[in-house]
């Protein structure tokens, strides 16, 4: 496509503020950008054109993602338009320009293809004999080379086995396979929206650590509370009446993408639900579905939310670059902390007044309510250097510090990052006790086993997990910094990984619509599970015998668990 010049752009800007009354404006940019001086005929330039414009930007967008979907030239395919084209003609006009213009060009191509092919026919001809001949040759020296090597194993009594793996996980066998009967489907994010012009996923889900109640986050603008019963799920059907709380974030129906709901966390109690939102509001709502309190301070999205264990504040932090710590009690910020000079992506309670935030400067911040500076810095994750990208439009991994968790004491701080490592960090010291290096991909999250001291399990060894787009979940003893196990039974990335509250399973997530749960023990997967879409986050309830997941097709699942 023809670029849009920059005189011709400050045109159609100058047009739209004469034609919107913006007199003075119009004055003022039509002197100092020379429009007098320009070629262009004002004449030509139809009514309200730099909104017809915009306007024609949307519709190009929809036809580069529609029209030919099956097409690998589809850069090609608009090349062949002028601005002059979106800004004159309709989406119907502009399909028929295209083909026309395709059609004449494969036409050329196969003139020219057909003119190659001739002149190449001999030749091909004749290099194809040849290669025949070769590869007779060389079967012959590979059935002489087989011949002896099976002689020399029968000699040497040598069996055909395959060499010995530290870990080999088969496919899930049809034993492993959750029953349809052992699952409950939970539908109804999105439905009453049917406005919107595409599936809302449901981002986040969280088990109350006291009851059967699980909260559920979505793109439709709501959270909700379902009651689950206790037992197993009915065999009779996954989507009869079930009781649930809508949560609106917004009034009447709308398509604001601001009210998105993208975080959500339960106090320790199970009585309150905090839920942080696109419009960079959290808000806190009762059990019965009651708001009680909006918390409005960020300037951006909330991409982290998270209940102190005494329940008096709630941590948020945003993409405004700020962690803010509220009182619950007075509904008020109670301190803005302003260190990171890009998105907050993560925090984490140390105890009921210190916490980790992560950043995608690099940088992670111990922070204590009442200080006015970090009481610590760790900085030692970085953009990660390739000598060569896959493809020109490949990203380079960058140092973004996705996720920060605390161990249960609040001893060791882990983080991961885009920079494919994860990190073991101490407030005694610095630099990173340990840093964790065998994934090929980012790693998007981590989780602490709820074993060792200052947990329900003290004789177990506490052990960290992570999932990381490389389609793996690797688990990691701590105290020594090396791998244990590194399970591969994905084959896309791997958005959310949960401990069972016994320490004995791990249940993963992924983008591949399959949630596996894995013996620590044995390292293979025990269950399996396969829903309609991508899953953003699993979890188990307190009693372990329940796992939730949420998926992308608008749904959570509720999966029994018993072996």
């Amino acid at each position: 496509m023809t670029p849009l010049t920059s005189s011709e752009l400050n045109f159609l800007v100058f047009r739209y503020l004469q034609e919107s009354g913006f007199t003075h404006s119009a004055f003022s940019l039509g002197y100092e950008a020379g429009i007098n001086k320009c070629t262009i005929d004002g004449n030509l330039v139809p009514p309200a054109a730099l909104v017809t414009c915009v306007q024609k930007g949307l519709q190009y967008m929809e036809m580069e993602a529609n029209l030919t979907n099956g097409d690998a030239d589809v850069d090609e395919d608009f090349s062949f338009l002028t601005p002059l084209d979106l800004i004159t003609k309709d989406v119907n006009e502009l399909r028929h320009m295209i083909k026309e213009k395709k059609r004449n060009l494969q036409r050329e191509r196969d003139n020219k293809d057909k003119e190659i092919d001739r002149e190449h026919k001999g030749e091909q001809g004749r290099v194809r004999e040849k290669e025949r001949h070769e590869r007779d040759k060389e079967r012959g020296k590979d059935k002489m080379k087989d011949d002896k090597q099976t002689i020399e194993r029968v000699e040497n009594g040598a069996s055909g086995g395959p060499e010995p793996m530290d870990i080999v996980n088969p496919p899930a066998s049809h034993n492993c396979e959750i029953l349809a009967a052992d699952v409950t489907v939970l539908e109804g994010h999105a439905s009453e929206f049917f406005l919107r012009s595409s599936p809302q996923k449901v981002c986040a889900c969280a088990w109350s650590p006291t009851g059967s109640l699980l909260a559920s986050g979505s793109g439709d603008s709501t959270a909700r509370i379902w009651t689950i019963a206790n037992g197993t799920s009915r065999s009779s059907g996954h989507n009869g009446p079930l009781n649930v709380l809508v949560l609106k974030h917004m009034k009447g129906r709308t398509n604001e993408k601001s009210k998105d709901v993208t975080t959500l966390d339960w106090n320790g109690e199970g009585t309150l639900l905090a839920t942080g939102s696109y419009d960079g509001q959290a808000r806190i709502w009762a059990t019965n579905g009651e708001l009680r309190s909006t918390l409005i301070k960020h300037k951006g999205p909330i991409f982290s939310l998270k209940w102190n264990k005494k329940g008096d504040y709630l941590l948020t932090g945003s993409c405004d670059r700020t962690a803010i710590v509220w009182d619950v009690k007075t509904e008020e910020w109670k301190q803005q902390f302003e260190f990171h000079t890009g998105p907050c992506l993560d925090v984490d309670w140390r105890n009921n007044v210190s916490f980790a935030t992560s950043s995608t400067d690099n940088m992670i911040y111990v922070c204590k309510v009442g200080d006015n500076r970090p009481i610590k810095s760790f900085a030692g994750h970085q953009l990660k250097a390739f000598s060569e990208p896959e493809s020109p439009w490949a990203e380079t991994p960058n140092g973004e510090v996705n996720c920060v968790k605390w161990d249960p004491t609040g001893t060791l701080l882990a983080s991961c990052s885009d920079d494919v490592t994860a990190k073991i960090w101490s407030m005694k010291q610095d630099k990173y006790l340990h840093d964790l290096k065998d994934h090929a991909k980012e790693i998007y999250t981590i989780r602490w086993s709820p074993t060792g001291p200052g947990t329900n399990n003290p004789n177990q060894q506490l052990l960290l997990a992570s999932a990381s787009f490389d389609s793996t979940v690797k688990l990691w003893d701590v105290e020594q910094g090396r791998l244990l196990h590194s399970f591969n039974g994905h084959r896309d990335p791997v958005y959310s990984v949960a401990f069972s509250p016994n320490g004995e399973y791990l249940a993963s997530g992924s983008l591949d619509k399959s949630m596996h749960i894995w013996s620590l023990k044995e390292g293979k997967i025990v269950k399996t599970y396969t829903g309609s879409g991508g899953i953003f986050e699993v979890c188990w309830n307190k009693e372990g015998d329940k796992i939730a997941a949420c998926f992308a097709n608008n749904t959570v699942c509720v999966l029994d668990f018993r072996m």
